[in-house]
């Protein structure tokens, strides 16, 4: 019985000891961080998937958030306060389906009145850059999460399983100029573009 003890209690030391030297390291521990939360469950090319969380509810507050710009500048949402948002939330810009909902969304928000698209993925900064020139995107704000994952957290759209573990789950917010959320959608299969037009009728 004291063996035990002495097993459970060296073990409970060690824990501890591991997750300070991790945060001494400053590397997010995404699977603490999400344990207990409700989760959504999504497909990838007809394979289970499950994200972090639950978008945020219809009539609530948008989330802040830091994400690193193109231009490797930090913004939040303060730099776009005044502006109703469009997020566009997806794996990868190297995806055939997230790049076809960039163009998409590009080429709605040059009609879209005091409206703004954030493009949002753990990307690079630097390859959402030459994505953008590659195919001469003007329209929309590419942003990233891949410095800390806090953004996929807080919203709740890193998926923890599958081939795409720690990307962030395709999925749409929007929300008026005060930053009230309007709409969202977590798209079901991950290989399927999102609604468009449910979207952009809700602003």
């Amino acid at each position: 019985s004291s063996n035990v003890m002495s097993l459970k209690k060296s073990f409970v030391i060690l824990t501890k000891s591991i997750i300070n030297e991790i945060n001494l390291l400053n590397i997010p521990i995404l699977d603490f961080q999400i344990k207990n939360k409700k989760m959504a469950n999504i497909t990838l090319g007809g394979n289970p998937v499950k994200t972090s969380g639950e978008l945020p509810t219809v009539g609530s507050q948008i989330l802040d958030f830091e994400l690193v710009a193109t231009d490797l500048s930090t913004k939040t949402l303060s730099n776009f306060e005044g502006s109703k948002l469009i997020l566009n939330i997806f794996p990868s810009v190297n995806t055939g389906v997230c790049a076809a909902s960039t163009r998409q969304f590009n080429t709605e928000a040059s009609t879209l009145e005091n409206t703004k698209v954030l493009c949002v993925s753990r990307d690079l900064p630097f390859a959402q850059d030459q994505f953008c020139a590659a195919e001469g995107l003007e329209n929309v704000i590419m942003l990233s999460d891949f410095k800390t994952g806090k953004f996929g957290k807080d919203y709740g759209v890193i998926m923890i399983n599958g081939a795409f573990d720690g990307l962030l789950s395709r999925s749409v917010i929007v929300t008026d100029d005060s930053g009230k959320v309007l709409y969202t959608e977590q798209v079901s299969e991950t290989g399927d573009e999102p609604n468009y037009k449910a979207a952009l009728e809700a602003l």
